[in-house]
């Protein structure tokens, strides 16, 4: 008897074994931009925490926020690279490398809302295009969380297309100016930091700097009156970009669980913005803020001129190709003229 019990008590340690010895663990190092106190660094780390309970610990992640390991410019090198992992900033911050990357890090005048911008990238071919201008440089686009329409802040009234005629603004570099110098406006280009002395000392009039929420908690309506909302003009995509090596040796369901917990970060990300931006609009209204809805028509001439503007920043093979697969779908959309 004590020679079947012990028998048995191996048999066990030896399936024991096996099992341990089958199961397959990945370990990540990925960087964002974004502080953990942050509204989206919040909601990054919910990611973290659920690709770790999904996996059931089989995928562990250290997240290195407020770019602590390299600038956020440099990240998706450093991933490329084996430095990091994955990237988990965006891919505006590659344009240099090649403007396609423009085209997946903000299109400026497309889609109204997260989810048009989502479900071109989940089902209107946008994730197969990208995805080769990712994988020539070494990795592999995981997805995509966008918080929404940003809203210019303004000293003077901002209803439509009329009022941007000489109108100054804060304006970052690139394709954006290029837009607003079309419609009458007069961009100026300087880092944020340097925006409200700008607005004190009557340099610029305006500044175009992120959602309506952000804008508030910064102190923007301080100084300024006007704004529009919903935003119209840019709808920025944080990316999860990984090592295309390391992601390829990641078992396939580890691969599916981060697909999944990036699709759940996405819609979170949406519908904690839009609470958020609805609250502050409620707030600024009472504090005397004019908050002004573009009609469809102005938010039109927008987007023809956003679209005559896109084939000057569209100078590489995967740059075109990613235009036409946002303009197809905009058509379909009914976003853009055919």
């Amino acid at each position: 008897m004590d020679l079947i019990k012990k028998l048995s008590v191996a048999a066990s340690v030896v399936a024991l074994s096996a099992s341990f010895a089958s199961a397959q663990t990945t370990t990540l190092r990925i960087q964002t931009h974004y502080g953990p106190e942050q509204t989206s660094g919040k909601l990054a780390q919910q990611f973290v925490d659920n690709v770790q309970t999904m996996s059931n610990g089989e995928i562990q992640i250290e997240m290195f926020f407020s770019s602590s390991v390299v600038g956020s410019v440099e990240t998706f090198d450093a991933a490329s690279t084996g430095i990091l992992d994955c990237d988990m900033t965006g891919g505006g911050y590659q344009t240099g490398k090649n403007p396609a990357f423009q085209f997946v890090g903000d299109i400026m005048g497309g889609y109204d809302d997260p989810y048009q911008q989502l479900s071109w990238l989940y089902y209107g071919g946008g994730l197969e295009a990208a995805q080769e201008l990712y994988n020539k440089y070494g990795m592999q686009l995981v997805g995509w969380w966008v918080y929404g329409q940003e809203s210019l802040s303004s000293k003077t009234p901002i209803t439509g297309v009329d009022d941007l005629q000489g109108w100054k603004f804060r304006s970052p570099p690139g394709m954006e100016t290029k837009i607003f110098e079309k419609l009458g406006a007069v961009p100026v280009v300087m880092d944020f930091t340097e925006v409200f002395t700008a607005i004190e000392t009557g340099i610029i009039d305006a500044a175009d700097y992120s959602g309506l929420a952000n804008n508030e908690s910064i102190g923007l309506y301080d100084l300024v009156k006007y704004a529009n909302y919903p935003g119209f003009h840019s709808q920025p995509s944080d990316h999860l970009a990984c090592n295309k090596s390391v992601w390829d040796a990641m078992p396939e369901h580890h691969r599916t669980i981060m697909n999944v917990a990036m699709e759940s970060l996405a819609l979170r990300t949406a519908l904690q913005f839009q609470v958020l931006n609805t609250e502050a609009a409620a707030r600024l209204r009472e504090a005397g803020v004019t908050l002004s809805a573009w009609s469809e028509e102005d938010r039109q001439k927008f987007r023809t001129a956003a679209q005559q503007t896109w084939p000057e920043f569209a100078t590489s093979p995967e740059a075109e190709a990613l235009v036409q697969s946002h303009l197809n779908y905009l058509g379909q959309l009914g976003l853009v003229s055919e």
